[in-house]
């Protein structure tokens, strides 16, 4: 269903998107604002500004449509990170979902980059000053960043970078979520959802709720439902008050400036760093303030994609998997999981490290500290605790099925003993609980050679690490329970 909000979210985006082409002009000529705000009477903005600000007031229907575009935009990304959680922690990425998964992946990268380029073609104050952040970030790439500069702003700051981002946003990101959209609906089609194991369900028997009419109406109506909130709250709460902000200037910027909140960690990373890091090598100044950020959000990123077809190299697997995983019974995958949500929650946190320090009154080289710490101890601590609870389930889940749930009703026996009855598991549940047979550990094996190589022996340790602690009733014990 988290498919389903975003699909709502896309179809609000372009629609209003196609209202508001109509009316906004990406240049950054500079013109005199003469329009109903009173207070930017007179004030010099570029024409980009000025078409945003005509469409906020002097057009019917058009601060709404503003602002419809932006929620939308903001929720798109929630619903998207949202499903690839739900996706990984179920395990519901295996084969044959790989493609899936990258699908998926890939529609989230495309929302990122089509709600930052919308976010700066206001030419406001606040978008001007994260312009300019990403100029700095971009001359700090040693050897192509001035050239990759003057490619993306047209020359000095701020250049024609509303002229190149405004082709960007509305023709290259929408065709292309477009295409990923449906290659991803064509894939679920196809492969049709995966799901929870029931009684009677098995990895060769998948039943579900019909498409027609049950799945196409609950869709439907939340489809509807999304929209209609996404224009409740554009018409009640008020997001990018570029009229606030003013006009962007290249010389000044916006105190207190944020992101986007799925941009917000992109910035953390930038402030974690310590300032000074960097070295003057082969005729280039490489500072690490920016590498390393980059390198380090790179390197996450990628883990994401391809982690689905690392785990199928560790086990070896080959199968198709049509049943999901409870969370509970893959615990390093959990812990995984859970480990990357605390690495992404602590850069989102840190691109706040000011207002923290603001609001809490502490100082902000206190603040950055923590998040510092927390950047590195606190997926180690997250992995570890997320793997224990998992375990900890797991026992629970094998006591239940083993004796069945505590029904507070105390018998006593002739010899006077005392017991509690307790109320044995039904069918269903012992289906639900009973995990379905899970990949072993891999053994070692010699090749052709008689060796056995380094990677196989890589490959056999992680393998080990991932699949051996797991704690399941043996089906011997189970029936003479």
């Amino acid at each position: 269903m988290f498919g389903v909000v975003a699909l709502a979210c896309i179809l609000v985006i372009f629609v209003t998107g196609f209202f508001l082409m109509f009316f906004y002009s990406p240049s950054s000529t500079t013109v005199t604002y003469r329009g109903s705000y009173a207070p930017l009477d007179g004030v010099e903005m570029s024409t980009a500004m000025h078409s945003t600000m005509t469409i906020s007031f002097d057009l019917r229907g058009g601060l709404l449509m503003r602002q419809a575009h932006h929620w939308a935009a903001l929720l798109l990304p929630t619903a998207l990170i949202l499903q690839l959680l739900v996706t990984f922690f179920t395990g519901a990425f295996r084969k044959p979902r790989l493609g899936s998964w990258v699908l998926l992946f890939l529609i989230l990268i495309t929302a990122l980059v089509g709600g930052w380029s919308g976010y700066a073609l206001p030419d406001d104050m606040l978008s001007g000053t994260g312009l300019r952040i990403v100029e700095g970030i971009v001359l700090g790439i040693p050897i192509v960043g001035t050239w990759t500069s003057a490619l993306l702003f047209g020359g000095p700051f701020p250049g024609d970078i509303i002229a190149h981002l405004y082709p960007l946003h509305i023709v290259v990101v929408p065709v292309l979520l477009v295409v990923l959209v449906a290659a991803r609906i064509r894939s679920a089609w196809v492969h049709k959802p995966a799901q929870f194991a029931e009684a009677g369900r098995t990895e060769d028997n998948v039943v579900g709720v019909p498409i027609l009419p049950n799945a196409a109406v609950r869709a439907g109506g939340l489809f509807l439902i999304v929209a209609g909130l996404l224009v409740l709250v554009a018409a009640t709460t008020t997001i990018s008050p570029i009229w606030l902000y003013g006009p962007s200037s290249p010389a000044d910027a916006s105190a207190g400036s944020q992101p986007d909140w799925y941009t917000g960690f992109l910035d953390g990373a930038l402030r974690l760093i310590p300032p000074g890091w960097e070295v003057v090598w082969l005729s280039h100044t490489w500072t690490f303030a920016v590498i390393v950020p980059l390198a380090l959000v790179g390197l996450y990123l990628l883990a994401v994609l391809l982690y689905p077809f690392f785990e199928q190299w560790i086990t070896g697997d080959r199968r198709e998997h049509h049943l999901l995983d409870r969370p509970r019974n893959t615990p390093t995958r959990t812990g995984i999981g859970v480990a990357g949500i605390v690495f992404f929650g602590a850069l989102w946190g840190a691109a706040s490290a000011d207002l923290a320090a603001t609001h809490l009154h502490l100082s902000v080289e206190n603040v950055v500290t923590a998040y510092q710490v927390i950047v590195i101890v606190g997926p180690v601590i997250a992995f570890l605790l997320a793997r224990r609870i998992c375990f900890a389930l797991q026992r629970k889940d094998r006591e239940i099925l083993l004796h069945g749930h505590e029904s507070g009703r105390i018998v006593r026996f002739p010899g006077g003993e005392y017991v509690e009855i307790h109320k044995p598991a039904d069918a269903y549940e012992r289906w639900r609980l009973i995990a379905p047979p899970g990949d072993r550990p891999l053994e070692l094996h010699p090749d052709a050679d008689g060796r056995i190589r380094l990677t196989t022996r890589l490959r056999a340790r992680i393998s080990r690490f991932f699949f051996e602690d797991r704690i399941a009733p043996d089906l011997d014990e189970l029936d003479a329970s």
